[in-house]
Parts: C-alpha cells; structure tokens; sequence
C-alpha cells in the first residue's frame, strides 16, 4: 500500500515520479498518450536560460523508464477511483497498441508502410507512418498502430518478421488494471486555444499565421524543416516576423478572462532564437502588459531589446490582412503609447495563445471526486495558502492543471505535491507502528 498514483506524464509528472520514487516509494505513473514528456518535449528551448529542452528532458524520461521503483503505464486513463486517503483503489484502463514488448523500435515496420498522415507531434506541420512512434525520444521507444489510418496490409507485420521479431499483433485489446494506492497526485498539463475557434488573425485561412507551438516545430532542428525558418506556404525562409500576444487570453467570449503568464517570456525566447538563426531577420512582439516576474525575466526582455534587437510596441492588433499573390502579411494596430495607428508588412504572425484546461478535465475531475474553479481548472483549497491540496484528502496537483503556470514553477510544485504524498504514506506507516 506503500504506493502513489501520479496521473500525467509530463515535466511536472515525471518529476513527481522521480522525487517519490528516489525516496523508496512505489509508483504507478499513467499517461493518456504513447509516450510521456507532454509539451515540454515539443520545445526547442526553455527559457531564460535557452536550455536545449529536450536535452533537459530527455535524461529524466530515461530515468523514469529505468527506475526500479516506478511502473509505467502509457496509453491509459484512470477510470475509477474508490476509498480515503492512504488506501485508494483504482482501475486504470489501457488501450491496445498493437505493437507488444516485443518491439525494440527499430523503425523497419515504419519504413514499409504505404500510409502517411499529419503528425500530431509537430502540430500537422509534417507528416508519420500509420504505424509510428511521436518523436525519437519516446519513452517507452515502442512503435504503435493508427487503426483509424491503417489499412491492414500487413507490410508492417512482414517488415517485423524480418528482422526476427513478432512484435505486431492486432488481436491485442484494451484492458483494465487494479492498483491499490495510499495517495494520488494529479499532473495533466493543459490544452493550448485554437484561434480557429473565433478566427482571431485570420488563423486557418492565413497559411503564414501560426501558434507558437507550431513555431516551436518550425524553429526546432527536429521539427519537419529542420530548423530552417521556412513559411508554411512555400518555404521561403521569413525574415520579418510579428509575434501577438493575449490570443485567447483575457478573453470574456471564450471563458479565458485570465493571463497565461508564460506568454510573453516564450514570445521573447522564440524571438531570440529568430535572431539566432537569422540574425539580420526583423522581429515585433505586440503586447498588451509586459509580465515578465521571473528570476531573470526581466533581464531576458532587455538583453532581448537591446542586445538582440527585437521590437516591442505596446497594442493589441485589430487585423491581419493577406496579399493574395505573395500571401504576405499586413498588421493593422495602434501603438497605445504613442497613439499612432500604423501598419507593419510581415512574412509571417506567430500568435501566442492561451493555456486552457484540457477538454477531459471535468471528466478526470468526477473521477477523482475534486472540484473545478470557474474557469474549468482543478480547483485547490487556496490558491496562496494551500495550492497543492485539492478538494479530496489524498488527492494532489501540481503544474498546468490547476491554471497556466511555466515549466520551473511546474517542476517546484511537483516536488511538494510529491512531499504531500510522502507524508500520506509516512502518517499511514506510522499509525500502523502505534
């Protein structure tokens, strides 16, 4: 019973993970998806810092998936959660990948399959097999069949049987697994808006508008152009790019009222890097307030300015206009410090969206038996006192899931929420003791 229950496999999970695990408790770490690493394996670079992300990440993924003390589970989903604080019993229920331990990610079985389909990984700006791993660093490195892509001819199967291995099996099926755990940490992340939703910027219609974390994959040296800073429309390299904060942010029509915090470091971050690679390229960030309260922040925003050269005008832009022949782009705005109205010609709009809760939020929610905030967020017993603790004893949070956070201050809470569980299992121990 010596055990806890960390739902999430992102920076904030897996760091939950490795604290308890490090301590000589047992884990059971559950991820939705094929691989954990979450957003922050998207990344080219964190900032203030410009630390290679996944070279960050990458050693602490190996080191969930080597730990004596932690037993993952990908593909799955906690579906039921029954019990009190120190003896819950849980079921997960994971879904089939067609692919058993058999596999040791070669790639032979990608190789051969004739069906190609966007690649969620990087944002449906390049493209994967119907049967695929998310990226090269997956943990578990275990390829995974699109049974909604795949067409069954087998060419994965042969490829397989050729180097020796049956590690495709499309007669496997979903199952459930019984866990018994003293408490439960929550680390689900968050969803990014969709412009697409109101239209904001022409995003959708617009080839040359895109989110930033479609700029991440486009910036990245392992994203679909390798780095090169190449328009989505005809891969001409953009050397005059605006970057608009607030999309989606502080927004009554969708429910999003609030700030996402993290926007306009990573604005500043993703500017640089523009810098970096094109260091004659002309870069503009568009903001509303400059909220920059981080270790080195400010620091960063400066030597973003002044040393890189990168443009800061205060205003929100009312418009983006496309030329239809050249599909170059125009910015409409007012500068709120001058009050000058003014237009500015671009290759491409980067706009930096909000962080929202996950669409699956509420149903994890009624799982667990915690509360939600008025914005659809997990909600904790309070905010400045008490932000790890949720609304049932036992159950704990930490990163995005309780409301838009960056990834140092999602790494810090996942260690107390970790500390919290610890001491779950340290009361339940002792007690026994007595």
């Amino acid at each position: 019973m010596s055990s806890v229950l960390v739902i999430g496999g992102g920076i904030a999970g897996i760091q939950a993970s490795l604290d308890l695990a490090d301590r000589g408790v047992q884990v059971h770490l559950v991820e939705k998806s094929l691989s954990i690493g979450g957003v922050m394996a998207q990344l080219d670079k964190t900032f203030p810092t410009l630390d290679c992300s996944i070279c960050i990440l990458g050693p602490k993924m190996v080191e969930v998936s080597q730990h004596s003390n932690i037993n993952l589970i990908t593909y799955a989903e906690v579906t039921k959660v029954e019990g009190e604080a120190g003896d819950f019993h849980v079921t997960v229920h994971q879904r089939p990948r067609f692919v058993n331990e058999e596999c040791n990610g070669c790639g032979e079985c990608a190789n051969d399959c004739p069906i190609t389909v966007p690649s969620e990984f990087n944002e449906g700006l390049g493209t994967r097999k119907a049967i695929y791993v998310p990226f090269p660093q997956a943990i578990p490195l275990r390829f995974s069949v699109d049974k909604d892509a795949c067409i069954e001819c087998y060419s994965c199967v042969k490829a397989c049987s050729g180097q020796g291995k049956d590690a495709i099996d499309f007669s496997l099926e979903p199952r459930d697994i019984e866990l018994d755990v003293s408490a439960i940490i929550t680390a689900t992340g968050m969803e990014r808006y969709i412009p697409w939703r109101l239209g904001e910027y022409g995003y959708g219609r617009y080839p040359n508008v895109v989110t930033a974390i479609e700029f991440e994959r486009i910036i990245c040296a392992s994203g679909p152009s390798g780095g090169h800073l190449e328009r989505p429309s005809n891969g001409k390299i953009a050397r005059k790019i605006a970057f608009i904060q607030c999309v989606g942010s502080r927004d009554q029509r969708v429910r999003q009222p609030y700030c996402s915090s993290a926007c306009c470091m990573y604005a500043t971050k993703e500017a640089i890097l523009v810098k970096e690679h094109e260091p004659e390229a002309d870069v503009t960030i568009y903001y509303i307030d400059l909220k920059v309260f981080g270790q080195g922040f400010q620091d960063f925003v400066n030597r973003a300015r002044d040393y890189w050269g990168v443009k800061y005008i205060r205003g929100r832009p009312g418009e983006v206009r496309q030329n239809p022949k050249t599909l170059d782009l125009t910015i409409l705005y007012e500068d709120t410090t001058t009050s000058v109205v003014a237009r500015n010609e671009v290759d491409m709009v980067v706009l930096c969206t909000a962080m929202r809760p996950r669409d699956d939020t509420g149903e994890l929610a009624d799982v667990l038996g915690i509360g939600l905030d008025d914005f659809g967020f997990i909600k904790v017993r309070d905010p400045l006192t008490n932000p790890i603790e949720t609304t049932r004893p036992g159950v704990y949070v930490c990163g995005c899931c309780h409301g838009p956070r960056d990834i140092p201050e999602s790494v810090a809470e996942a260690s107390g929420a970790a500390a919290k569980a610890a001491e779950v299992i340290w009361r339940k121990e002792r007690a026994v003791n007595l």
